[in-house]
């Protein structure tokens, strides 16, 4: 069984609900992860801003956080990898201001996310360019572009 990806919340067209569903299915696969389930939640400014008040510390809100738990789910077996949640509207903001398309935007948060919940980190110079090397192979392979250098929670 391939991992599954839920995605919750709206404000999205389908076009690009599946795009992030299958971004981070990519990311799980470039990783060597062959089962296991997370959910990718779409939240409001005021949502996210008090998730990284509560677990970061950053009384804003910000684009991307990733919440890892590896329990397993009881009624599938499958390891439950975490929950990544995107703040939509910053998101599309940050899209326009770097000179990304949201659907690339979209894509690189939620790979963004998903590297978070497999352990990367970006804290140092070494492990950045790791991170990035894979969120830039990931949405390579997605015909997809986004600009590495910039700065990601």
């Amino acid at each position: 069984m391939k991992p599954r990806v839920f995605l919750r919340g709206d404000g999205l067209p389908p076009e690009q609900r599946r795009l992030v569903a299958l971004s981070a299915r990519a990311a799980l696969e470039d990783q060597g992860v062959g089962r296991g389930q997370l959910a990718i939640v779409l939240a409001d400014r005021e949502r996210m801003r008090d998730l990284n008040r509560e677990y970061a510390g950053q009384d804003s809100p910000t684009d991307v956080l990733s919440f890892a738990d590896g329990s397993l789910d009881p009624q599938s077996g499958q390891p439950y990898l975490g929950d990544v949640v995107i703040c939509l509207p910053v998101a599309l903001e940050q899209a326009a201001a770097a000179g990304n398309s949201p659907e690339s935007e979209l894509a690189l948060l939620a790979v963004h996310g998903v590297l978070h919940l497999l352990g990367h980190d970006h804290g140092q110079a070494a492990e950045r360019v790791k991170m990035w090397e894979a969120q830039q192979r990931v949405l390579g392979g997605l015909g997809l572009a986004a600009r590495p250098d910039r700065a990601m929670a």
